[in-house]
């Protein structure tokens, strides 16, 4: 009875942080959004050379989309001429880095770690971005028209107040809450059966911060669970608590946001096989280098 009650009160507790916190700060994003045309952040990632990069990651971090609205974006910057590198730099850092992942590890693991979490994501975007441009993979990208979004948004419409602004920025987050309110309660409901009732013996052995193969597993477990970032946060906490090394819970959860099958599925639709095992690749080496320098740091 002691575990099921700390099991539903973990529940619970979590629960509405996540909820409270996810729609803040989606409202308060969608807000700032409004005020940055959609033209101008397609200018900005449009620059030539590291800076086209740094910012391709940068806008990819302060749009928290989902996969079906990246892939338009990404779509829309290569028919317009955008260099390859930036493109990448954003597809990369989209899934991975967002102001919603940033404010989950900011809450439950420490500002420290969302800032470290922050630094080595943005890294990891830009040098990919400009690797994978220097590879040649640019000649790996489909010929696809531009679709619309598979979300089945209308053209946005921005009101003129600020009052209409907030309503419709509170609005579109809990459209982006109704989409991964079930990915982040499965994601609780797992946590808090491990907080409840595994053993923590059994996650010291298996993903401890002694055991070397820990970090890769974490990051290679995310890809067939088909779970998103606010899914996979909470488990990891739950799993932290239970004695598994930092470094692969943020393994785990940048694997499982930017490996998840469904998104490569759709990565597939614009890039050829090897530029998707590419990417693939990339996510997996930045989930193993982030777990690796946070366990080596924290």
């Amino acid at each position: 009875m002691n575990n099921l009650q700390k099991t539903l009160e973990y529940f619970a507790f979590i629960s509405v942080e996540l909820t409270i916190l996810f729609l803040g700060i989606s409202t308060i994003v969608a807000l700032a959004l409004m005020y940055i045309p959609q033209e101008r952040l397609k200018g900005w990632i449009s620059r030539k050379g590291i800076w086209g990069n740094m910012l391709g990651a940068l806008v990819g971090g302060l749009t928290p989309f989902c996969a079906c609205s990246t892939i338009p974006m990404t779509l829309g910057l290569l028919n317009a001429g955008t260099p390859f590198g930036p493109v990448m730099s954003f597809v990369i850092a989209s899934p991975i880095l967002n102001p919603i992942i940033l404010s989950m590890i900011a809450t439950l693991m420490g500002f420290k770690a969302a800032v470290m979490y922050a630094l080595v994501t943005f890294f990891a975007a830009v040098v990919f971005g400009l690797l994978l441009d220097a590879l040649g993979f640019g000649e790996h990208v489909r010929n696809v028209r531009l679709q619309k979004s598979c979300c089945g948004e209308k053209e946005a419409y921005v009101p003129a107040t600020f009052g209409g602004k907030l309503k419709a920025s509170f609005s579109a987050a809990l459209g982006d809450f109704r989409r991964v309110f079930v990915y982040l309660f499965i994601g609780v409901a797992i946590g808090a059966g491990i907080y409840g009732y595994m053993p923590q013996e059994l996650i010291v052995q298996w993903a401890g911060p002694t055991n070397p193969f820990a970090i890769p597993i974490a990051a290679l477990v995310g890809i067939p669970l088909y779970i998103r970032a606010e899914t996979a946060i909470p488990i990891g906490l739950a799993l932290a608590g239970k004695g598994m090394g930092l470094g692969a819970v943020i393994a785990l959860i940048i694997g499982g946001a930017g490996m998840a099958i469904p998104e490569m599925s759709m990565l597939a639709s614009i890039f050829k096989k090897r530029l998707v095992a590419a990417i693939v690749f990339v996510i997996f080496s930045t989930a193993v280098l982030a777990g690796l320098f946070f366990s080596t740091v924290l």
